[in-house]
């Protein structure tokens, strides 16, 4: 019987997990940037390098077996109008565990950065030409998460311009950028002029804070420069946005637990860390003290995130069918 449950459960495992990696992942490099401003070693984010290696590791043999034993069950992700969206966080994952490793093991930091880019190429020409290709996607299949595929190019010149890629660099951020605004102005028309999102979808709320955040960053390492006016509208941007999901946390908190709740985690990371590049660039003594401060609110979500997943886990609450 436990087979037979585990074989269903295994059916059910979602592609969405690898927002898991994203997470922990972000907040790795969250750490990273609190060392460098603290002029501390990197000593804890050695750490959590590791467990964000390891959730990488267990997330993907899990979907691999799906993928080996229910093969049909993918597919029907990938047909997915919603779930397409989130095939893009894998190689987004490797891009990240890249950038979270290039400071202990610069080689194979450059390897993963190699790999997860051409993924993510290739899985962002395969998401897009199936949203404009001959399936029927409807407005209301529109959410936050759609950004994950195109926008998430904007991460590529986090790590890759410290490997000398300059060029390929501006390739993916220019693609992240033209579809941030692109995929901002379809999103706020869903979420405007049609039903609300549902409970499970709800979460996806919080991704609208990565794509200026991240761009800031990327933006950043591009120019190698101070600060201008162009990083200004980027960060302040997603500072913005961070201000109008905060208006929803009434809500947010009393939504039911589902995977979707780690989309809260690495939007936070991304403009925990902007807000420090930001006050180093600016010799900001405010901003200094606002990544803190939202540092610790990032540290709360992904304690109460892996509190409320492994009681999930452990009560057979997720991997069911919807």
């Amino acid at each position: 019987m436990d087979a037979v449950n585990s074989g269903a459960r295994l059916i059910h495992f979602p592609v969405s997990f690898f927002a898991v990696v994203m997470g922990l992942s972000g907040l790795t490099l969250a750490v990273e940037r609190m060392e460098a401003t603290l002029g501390v070693p990197h000593v804890w984010s050695l750490a959590f390098v590791v467990v964000s290696v390891a959730a990488f590791i267990i997330i993907g043999a899990f979907y691999l077996t799906k993928l080996l034993r229910h093969r049909a069950a993918v597919i029907a992700e990938w047909n997915h109008p919603v779930r397409i969206a989130f095939f893009p966080a894998i190689t987004i994952g490797l891009i990240l565990l890249a950038t979270a490793l290039r400071p202990y093991q610069p080689d194979v930091a450059r390897i993963l950065w190699f790999v997860g880019t051409a993924g993510h190429l290739g899985a962002t020409l395969a998401v897009i030409s199936t949203w404009i290709g001959h399936r029927s996607f409807e407005t209301p299949h529109i959410n936050p998460a759609w950004f994950i595929p195109a926008v998430g190019n904007v991460i590529v010149p986090v790590a890759g311009t410290d490997f000398g890629y300059t060029e390929i660099c501006w390739f993916f951020f220019a693609i992240g950028l033209v579809f941030w605004v692109i995929l901002l102005v379809l999103v706020f028309n869903r979420l405007i002029f049609h039903h609300p999102l549902p409970e499970r979808l709800y979460p996806t709320l919080v991704i609208l804070i990565a794509p200026p955040a991240v761009a800031f960053l990327a933006y950043m390492k591009l120019t190698g420069g101070p600060i201008d006016a162009f990083a200004r509208i980027l960060y302040y941007a997603g500072l913005f946005f961070t201000l109008l999901v905060t208006m929803q946390l009434d809500r947010l908190a009393r939504l039911p637990f589902a995977m979707s709740w780690w989309a809260y985690s690495f939007p936070m990371a991304a403009i925990t860390i902007a807000t420090w590049v930001y006050a180093k660039g600016t010799q900001s003594g405010f901003h200094t003290g606002l990544g803190f401060a939202l540092f610790a609110v990032l540290s709360a979500i992904i304690l109460i995130l892996l509190y409320r997943t492994t009681k999930a886990i452990a009560g057979g609450e997720i991997c069911q069918p919807e």
